[in-house]
């Protein structure tokens, strides 16, 4: 397995593919990432040379990913609920945050069903 950026990422798969197994990085970023470093989108990662590979190393390490992005995703989410936004307000209540209707649905955000005391069915 070929590390990038920390990650272990698969050796049987392209690696435009492998490249989305690091965190912050999608399909379109991998591509820019093979493009500016000058490998094929349809080479193997086992099949990589290890010119290749610091080359793909080197372009990651210009973007910010993994813990760095996580952490600064965190950051943002509990600066949020500190000032008391109506997003931050949602967050701390975890329900959803980008205005989706929670009557019927939302029960990712809201966990399992609960019953309520007294009330009929």
């Amino acid at each position: 397995m070929a590390r990038i950026a920390g990650v272990d990422i698969p050796r049987d798969k392209r690696i435009v593919i492998s490249l989305t197994y690091i965190y912050g990085i999608g399909k379109t970023t991998a591509q820019k990432v093979l493009e500016t470093a000058g490998v094929s989108e349809d080479i193997r990662v086992r099949e990589l040379t290890n010119d290749q590979l610091d080359k793909i190393r080197a372009e990651v390490d210009t973007l910010k990913v993994e813990g760095d992005l996580r952490r600064e995703t965190n950051l943002n989410i509990k600066r949020l609920m500190e000032i008391g936004s109506y997003r931050g307000i949602r967050h701390r209540r975890g329900l959803p945050t980008r205005g989706q209707n929670t009557k019927n649905n939302a029960r990712t955000r809201k966990g399992p069903a609960r019953s309520i005391a007294g009330k009929k069915k």
